[in-house]
């Protein structure tokens, strides 16, 4: 079995970044706060509008 892939996201409140697998809960691990934003890819995203 393959652990779950843990994803970069930034707390809302005091702004520390957290890596969460699909199986955390959502939570600040410093502060607590529960409002988590996931962080931005660095890679180049190209959308094809019609």
């Amino acid at each position: 079995m393959t652990k779950d892939p843990e994803i970069k996201y930034i707390c809302g409140d005091c702004g520390i970044v957290n890596y969460l697998s699909a199986r955390d809960p959502i939570r600040c691990r410093a502060c607590g706060y529960r409002i988590m934003y996931k962080a931005r890819t660095k890679r180049l995203i190209q959308f094809e509008a019609r």
